[in-house]
């Protein structure tokens, strides 16, 4: 898969992700047993809670350090009601919600990551569903935990991927008339006449250079 955009520049001011660099990325794939750490322990104790483990988790994946479960997304409110109930797995927390645009990926063009956290035994670990960009509908887990609301309102905002379920999944970065979702990868990056509070977003071109 290719990555183009602005890393790794260094002395030009060019933030706007058309410095034309481009590299090579290789999305890590399914990981085998033994994962390490206590990656081990969260997938046995799912598995063991959870009668539809096998049939809910696409794969696992463990890079870099952390564990990333892939949930199929008719899966995905059971299986967070899972994590967050079980007295051996107790993931409290629901750190954020974030969208991921990978236009490349047919049927799979829209990915939500959840980062999770147990307070009681000191563990994080990362969930994702892949939904297809022409139905971008996933369970709302605000039920699950609450403090999810904002976070799924930003990413609805963002990327346009509807939580159902969701109490009142309205803008909340962007003015409730706004056109698009900014965030994703096929939306103008300038160029176009946006305005806002009566301001306008000229061409990356015309653009200052901070250095």
């Amino acid at each position: 898969m290719e990555q183009r955009g602005s890393f790794g520049v260094k002395g030009t001011g060019d933030t706007s992700g058309y410095g034309g660099l481009v590299r090579t990325k290789v999305n890590p794939g399914s990981s085998e047993r033994p994962y390490g750490s206590y990656f081990d322990d969260v997938a046995d104790e799912l598995e063991r809670a959870f009668p539809q483990f096998n049939e809910a988790i696409e794969r696992v994946v463990v890079d870099r350090g952390e564990l990333t479960l892939f949930i199929k997304k008719e899966h995905l409110f059971a299986t967070a009601k899972a994590l967050r109930d079980v007295d051996s797995l107790r993931f409290e927390m629901c750190l954020s919600v974030s969208g991921v645009h990978y236009p490349e990926e047919k049927d799979r063009e829209l990915h939500v990551v959840y980062h999770l956290l147990s307070m009681t035994h000191n563990r994080r670990i990362r969930l994702e569903v892949a939904l297809p960009d022409s139905h971008p509908h996933v369970s709302s887990l605000v039920e699950v935990w609450g403090g999810t609301n904002w976070h799924e309102r930003e990413t609805w905002d963002m990327f346009g991927i509807i939580f159902d379920g969701h109490p009142a999944l309205t803008r909340i970065l962007m003015p409730d008339d706004w056109q698009g979702h900014p965030q994703r990868k096929d939306y103008p990056l300038g160029g176009i006449p946006i305005e806002y509070h009566g301001a306008t977003t000229p061409p990356p071109e015309e653009r200052r250079s901070y250095r």
